[in-house]
């Protein structure tokens, strides 16, 4: 629900409330209530599940992102931008940000199509243990100090760190292809972000990134599978809900709503 900040003056309050078969749906409290409580409780346990799970990948992360690697990274991301990205003349250019996936009832999900259609030129940086995000910032700032604006499309597990970034003007995108989803189609060129790893670290590591790769997949296995439920639950809850909502009221009000809007554009 959004509150308004002036109700009548500028927003103001629809009450679809109006609409439900009250008598109707106190007859099935009961059910209403175990759908309510149950769709709720798969959703926490699904962000319980994902953040551990994205607490582990931090760890890994910062395990293997020592500075001879940030260094690696800056230094191929010079040679990218100097092939890549030759200056507009133009002033800097703008950052948005767009979500390019999620982790849905279905998986993992990533809508790389919308990348082909942007860009012709993809770069998939494989990438294991989110090292993807330093040379994506890096890559980010030398193409708006270039005077091209970007899209920036954060991780759903880690919204603060940049999974995917888009340079329409250019024509290129940089997207992270992972073990778990994969970019799946031939890029213009690959990057092996694990091999700038450190190989001794990563001996060293062996075991506990073995095992925290398996522990954090399982998480996000788990979480999916609440979230399943939680989609079924709330399926569930519809069906309750459905027979007991005047519907042709809900569509009177919208069709009211819009006279209104139309009334006030120009020439109306």
């Amino acid at each position: 629900m959004v509150e308004p900040k002036l109700p009548g003056a500028v927003e103001r309050y629809v009450n679809l409330g109006a609409c439900y078969d009250r008598t109707g749906l106190q007859a099935i409290r009961s059910e209403l209530t175990a759908c309510m409580k149950g769709y709720k409780g798969c959703y926490q346990r699904a962000y319980r599940c994902l953040t551990a799970a994205a607490q582990i990948g931090e760890d890994m992360r910062a395990a293997l992102m020592t500075p001879a690697v940030e260094a690696r990274l800056a230094k191929r991301t010079r040679g990218i931008l100097v092939r890549e990205v030759k200056k507009s003349g133009r002033e800097p250019g703008k950052a948005v940000q767009r979500f390019l996936g999620a982790i849905t009832w279905k998986g993992l999900l990533c809508n790389f199509d919308t990348v082909d259609a942007l860009c012709r030129r993809v770069y998939e940086l494989s990438d294991s243990y989110g090292l993807a995000h330093v040379m994506l910032t890096h890559l980010a700032a030398g193409a708006m100090a270039a005077g091209y604006d970007v899209i920036l499309c954060p991780s759903p597990m880690w919204p603060d760190r940049i999974e995917h970034l888009l340079i329409p003007g250019l024509s290129l995108a940089f997207v992270t292809s992972t073990p778990a989803l994969p970019y799946g189609k031939r890029p213009y060129r690959r990057l092996r972000l694990d091999a700038m790893v450190d190989q001794e670290t990563a001996r060293r590591l062996r075991a506990r990134l073995r095992f925290s790769r398996k522990v954090s997949a399982a998480l996000v296995e788990e979480a999916v599978d609440s979230l399943a439920q939680a989609k079924a639950m709330h399926d569930d809850l519809e069906s309750l809900y459905n027979p007991n909502v005047d519907f042709d009221q809900v569509y009177r009000t919208a069709q009211e709503i819009i006279g209104q809007l139309k009334a006030r554009l120009p020439g109306a």
